[in-house]
């Protein structure tokens, strides 16, 4: 029952998080948590540590639990990362990849293809970070996996940002460069995989400044 219960805390609040219903560096105090699901506190705690071990909590040195920030000043380092990460697994997947990975790779593209048509944002949001990811498996470099991997957990509350952008109605053409990748990824083509994953990086890491720059509200506390 306990484990249920922190199962419960652990989704409620991971939802609220990544659809920036909770701003960043809001706090999240047990007492009131507790209050608010109606349960103890053990599995309101476990379910912080679980988000926290996906960096969407921080336990400050006074042992406050808030919301984790957004760097903003951070993002250009951080979108130079993500886009070599997009070329080089892109890269080696047209050169290593075998059939089964082809396999698991389509069926997260179906995946992401199916949320979009559902305009489900956290749907879209899993289900890219799975694609790219076993691209990365495709691979077969172990260590950029794990590193490309850690950035798409990462951003996952900016690639929030990316599909508020278009209300949630992300274009065709956006679903169609996952179909340009994996084509390419199964030409074995590693020259075309490298320029595609680049050119979709840089339409992402473009649309989201956009978003950012005409953004007056103010409302979110993002450092």
């Amino acid at each position: 029952m306990r484990g249920s219960g922190a199962q419960k805390v652990y989704e409620t609040l991971r939802k609220a998080i990544l659809e920036l219903e909770l701003d960043p560096g809001s706090p999240l105090d047990e007492v009131s948590l507790s209050a608010q699901f109606d349960m103890s506190r053990t599995p309101i705690r476990e379910a912080l540590v679980r988000l926290a071990a996906e960096g969407l909590v921080t336990t400050l040195p006074n042992r406050n639990t808030i919301v984790a920030t957004i760097d903003f000043v951070r993002l250009p380092v951080y979108f130079e990362a993500l886009s070599l990460m997009y070329r080089v697994t892109t890269r080696l997947a047209a050169i290593n990849r075998r059939p089964e990975q082809l396999i698991s790779i389509r069926a997260w593209q179906a995946a992401f293809a199916e949320a979009v048509e559902r305009q489900d944002a956290l749907a879209m949001i899993a289900s890219n970070r799975d694609f790219h990811v076993a691209i990365a498996e495709a691979g077969g470099n172990p260590y950029f996996t794990q590193l490309f991997t850690r950035l798409l957990d990462e951003g996952r509350r900016i690639l929030r940002l990316y599909y508020s952008s278009f209300d949630d109605r992300l274009p065709r053409q956006y679903v169609e460069e996952h179909e340009l990748l994996v084509t390419a990824i199964e030409a074995g083509d590693a020259d075309l995989s490298d320029r595609l994953g680049g050119e979709h990086a840089a339409q992402i890491v473009r649309q989201i400044q956009s978003y950012i720059a005409r953004d007056q509200t103010g409302s979110m506390r993002l450092v």
